[in-house]
């Protein structure tokens, strides 16, 4: 090589595949930024706004103000999204589903420190923790819907 010029043209790749958001350095706080404007709106079955929200909307409100995406209004279809994880594996902005029983599910974004935010049917929007006996008991499974760093 001695005696060559380095090559001054430059190479660029560019994938044609979807794009898949990465996650931020900021995106605990960003996560926390979000549930702060929405912290304590009451709990309403079917509601996507301010007046009362219920849990699969506050997920998709979430997703869609931190990173951009879209997702399906109801739990039942966000629980078939990215890829199942085990607990232990959890990163801000992962997605945790809980079984409340009767058929219903409930879900939440993990927001860091064994705690998620969720629209609470009892307290509204709220953060609450997965070793909670009441949702250490009715934990299903979480869902990666983001890169890894």
């Amino acid at each position: 090589m001695a005696g060559k010029k380095p090559s001054s043209s430059l190479t660029y790749s560019i994938s044609t595949g979807p794009m898949k958001p990465k996650r931020s350095l900021s995106t605990v706080s960003n996560l926390h930024q979000v549930y702060q404007r929405w912290r304590g709106v009451p709990y309403r079955f079917g509601g996507v706004g301010e007046d009362g929200i219920d849990c699969s909307a506050f997920t998709r409100t979430m997703y869609q103000e931190v990173f951009g995406m879209e997702l399906p209004r109801s739990t039942y279809e966000q629980v078939h999204l990215g890829r199942e994880i085990g607990r232990d594996e959890l990163q801000p902005g992962d997605l945790v589903f809980f079984r409340i029983g009767n058929g219903t599910q409930h879900n939440g974004v993990y927001v860091g420190d064994g705690k998620f935010a969720h629209a609470s049917s009892s307290v509204g929007v709220t953060i609450s923790r997965l070793d909670n006996v009441y949702w250490r008991s009715r934990y299903w499974q979480a869902r990666r819907l983001l890169d890894d760093i």
